[in-house]
Formats: C-alpha cells, sequence, structure tokens
C-alpha cells in the first residue's frame, strides 16, 4: 500500500488538513509528522487539537510515496523546522509527489525546490514564490513534475483528485 506524509504544525487550516487526511485515508496509508512525535497541534481558530503520529526528524523519503503540506500559518513554523524542510527537499529530490495548499508552498521556497516549476498558492505569497524562481499562476490547482499546488481550500476538490489520479499512476 502506498504511503502519504501528511506535514502537520500549529495554526493549521483545518479544512486543508482533514480534507486531504481523510480522503488519502481512503485508498493509502497515512502518518501525520510534526516537527515532534506524538504532539498535539492546535488548529488556527484555536479550537481543533490533532495530534502528530511522527517527527519529521524520524522520517525519510524512503519511506513515503508522497508528501502533502496543508495551509493556514502552520507553513511558517514547518520552514523553520530544519528537518522537515530536509525531509521535503528530499522527497522531491527522489521524485517522489509533493502537495501543498494556501500557504504550503512556504515550505517548498525554503526548500528550494521551485526553480523553473510553475506553481500556485494562495495569492499573499505569490511574490515568494516567484522569488523562490516559480513560474507563478492563479489558477485553482497546477500539476508540474512532481509537484502539485493549490490556491485556497476551496481548489481542494480538484487538488486531492488530481494528487491522488498521480500517486495511483
Amino acid at each position: 500500500m502506498k504511503k502519504i506524509a501528511v506535514l502537520i504544525e500549529n495554526n493549521f487550516e483545518e479544512s486543508e488538513l482533514l480534507y486531504p487526511y481523510h480522503r488519502f485515508r481512503e485508498d493509502f496509508e497515512v502518518d501525520l509528522v510534526g516537527t515532534e512525535a506524538d504532539s498535539e497541534y492546535v488548529g488556527k481558530s484555536g479550537g481543533l487539537k490533532v495530534k502528530s503520529d511522527l517527527a519529521s526528524k524520524d522520517v525519510k523519503a524512503s519511506d513515503y510515496d508522497a508528501v502533502y503540506i496543508p495551509g493556514g500559518y502552520s507553513p511558517d513554523s514547518m520552514r523553520k523546522c530544519e528537518a522537515t524542510v530536509k525531509f521535503v527537499k528530499e522527497m522531491h529530490e527522489a521524485g517522489k509527489l509533493v502537495g501543498a495548499v494556501c500557504h504550503g508552498p512556504w515550505v517548498l521556497v525554503e526548500a528550494d525546490i521551485l526553480k523553473g516549476v510553475k506553481a500556485t498558492s494562495v495569492k499573499t505569497i505569490s511574490t515568494d514564490v516567484k522569488n523562490a524562481g516559480a513560474n507563478w499562476v492563479d489558477e485553482e490547482t497546477v500539476v508540474d513534475q512532481n509537484i502539485i499546488t493549490a490556491r485556497t481550500p476551496k481548489d481542494l476538490p480538484v487538488q486531492i483528485k488530481s494528487f491522488v489520479e498521480e500517486l495511483n499512476k
């Protein structure tokens, strides 16, 4: 069975974590990977708490077929964790599927994997994505090489369908 790492950190956008996480669980093995293992992370609304399965320092690209990065403000904390950024970069370099929505591409910027890639994000970080060398476009979902990006929670149905299709290839 294929395996997906879904990254988690405080201030995640609830819908951008829960929708992909539960959809992926229908067909794949899924781990919630945080900065720390077995830690509780709080959504940006302050109500929802979700516990990580593993720490990013304890996972490696060879254990997974894909990584997914929810948005909200959690990617700002994710990109400060060297192990998380290293994991995402290794996943990309191994040709594994990398998905990000909303502010999630901040982690892709930090991992320095966007040069020459067509990508999207929430508009407020479009300059960061462009400055990382990406060709930023305002489209609901963009698939380029092994990177799949989307703008906002409204784009999740198209992005997650594309992600699952790409993973099943």
